[in-house]
């Protein structure tokens, strides 16, 4: 069996154990997670599915579930600056060593079955929050719903955000195929709450034929935003008055407010006080979502990389930061709809630095020159070495009452944080 003394040295041969960086499909995890735990008692769960918004919802549960007292455990991805992020209890990463214990449990049981780097971290969450004894456990599925490790565990209430075209190679081309993915974490009896406004055909198909108990948006629960704060109602007349939420944008109100109803119908299990609800969207952190860094030039900083979440950042910068200057710093994967994302930000921006990753999954610069060249954008620089360059390139164009914007990717975001956080 393989042990490891780093938790970096779990990873590197974690990425390198598997053929594929994404192979979708229960069977492999399934088989290792019951040799793992056989006598596995869940603990309950909310499974978070959807294209936008789910980092936040898991967010927002988990800061009002903490504030209620309860035992909380996280699990997300991708994460930002260090892997202890994708695995939180009460809020915090869990360490090192409990990761590598875990990672060498699995690997005990593992025997001849092949798994990848993600559903390693899955495994490796459910057993840790096993073991931790959590009060709750909330799962981000990582890719799809239907055939994402996470999906090994039956949630007590599944939780759909947006939906909206990304990851078309693994998931279908249209909103409807997504949406059929998405609902496989759905289960029979089981409440499943959609917060997008205008959901697939698909989506809600699939929830009759499952028989799920679905609430969606707009029908079941709806918000109204107040001059101060806003108000939540349901179908059958629950009301709160509620403080704006922690994180920023219009659609955090869609994200909060299906959060509420998550939790609403958890109550019988876990009940939870108006008070830990508001206390909760108050205190609610999440890096790399509108996060503004202040200084002479403040420089606003969104993980966002498909169309539907950069129309967001569009709404976004033109409410908050109206008639700015706007200089992007921006790289993105190289299967996401770059062309697409040049369109709409376009709209806002400036002028563009593009800033090569590191990342095998990353756009290249010759790649990316040519998607350019067949957009609307004038303003455009290249031949940085990476981040850093690109940084000081735009900031150097930038003057009193701009607006620094660095978006496109997790992976830009973190290095925009490591190089903040380094100085």
């Amino acid at each position: 069996m393989r042990r490891f003394d780093s938790l970096e040295a779990w990873l590197k041969w974690q990425e390198s154990l598997h053929p594929l960086v994404i192979d979708l499909g229960l069977e492999r995890a399934a088989q290792v997670f019951h040799a793992l735990n056989p006598d596995y008692a869940k603990p309950p769960t909310i499974t978070v599915a959807g294209t936008n918004g789910k980092g936040s919802s898991v967010a927002y549960l988990e800061a009002i579930y903490t504030a209620q007292g309860y035992r909380v455990g996280a699990y997300t991805s991708p994460h930002i600056l260090k892997y202890n992020e994708r695995i939180k209890i009460d809020g915090k990463p869990v360490s090192d060593d409990k990761i590598c214990e875990a990672f060498a449990r699995i690997e005990s049981v593992r025997g001849n079955t092949s798994l990848s780097y993600f559903e390693f971290g899955t495994l490796a969450a459910l057993d840790i929050f096993f073991r931790a004894g959590v009060d709750i456990q909330l799962l981000e599925v990582g890719l799809g719903g239907r055939l994402d490790a996470v999906n090994i565990v039956d949630p007590d209430v599944a939780l759909i955000t947006s939906i909206s075209i990304d990851h078309i190679e693994w998931l279908g081309g249209t909103r409807e195929a997504i949406g059929r993915e998405k609902a496989g974490i759905f289960r029979a009896g089981i409440p499943a709450v959609i917060g997008d406004p205008e959901p697939p055909e698909s989506l809600l198909q699939s929830a009759l034929e499952q028989r799920t108990l679905l609430y969606c948006l707009g029908k079941d629960f709806a918000y109204k935003k107040q001059a101060i704060g806003w108000d939540w109602f349901s179908a059958d007349r629950q009301m709160l008055q509620l403080p704006e939420p922690g994180l920023k944008g219009e659609h955090q109100y869609r994200n909060a407010s299906a959060v509420i109803l998550a939790v609403t119908k958890m109550a019988e299990v876990l009940p939870v006080t108006e008070a830990s609800i508001k206390q909760g969207l108050e205190n609610v952190q999440l890096a790399g979502r509108f996060q503004l860094i202040d200084g002479e030039i403040p420089v606003l900083l969104d993980v966002g990389h498909n169309p539907q979440a950069v129309r967001t950042l569009v709404d976004y910068v033109t409410a908050v930061f109206p008639g700015r200057r706007i200089h992007a710093v921006f790289s993105m994967m190289k299967d996401k709809d770059i062309a697409g994302v040049l369109e709409i930000m376009n709209l806002v921006v400036y002028d563009w630095f593009f800033a090569p990753l590191a990342n095998p999954r990353a756009v290249t610069e010759p790649v990316m020159r040519e998607i350019f060249s067949q957009s609307s954008v004038s303003r455009v620089s290249f031949g940085f070495s990476g981040f850093t360059e690109a940084f000081a390139a735009a900031k150097n164009q930038s003057k009193e009452g701009d607006l620094l914007l660095v978006f496109g990717s997790f992976f830009l975001v973190s290095d925009c944080l490591v190089e903040f956080e380094n100085k």
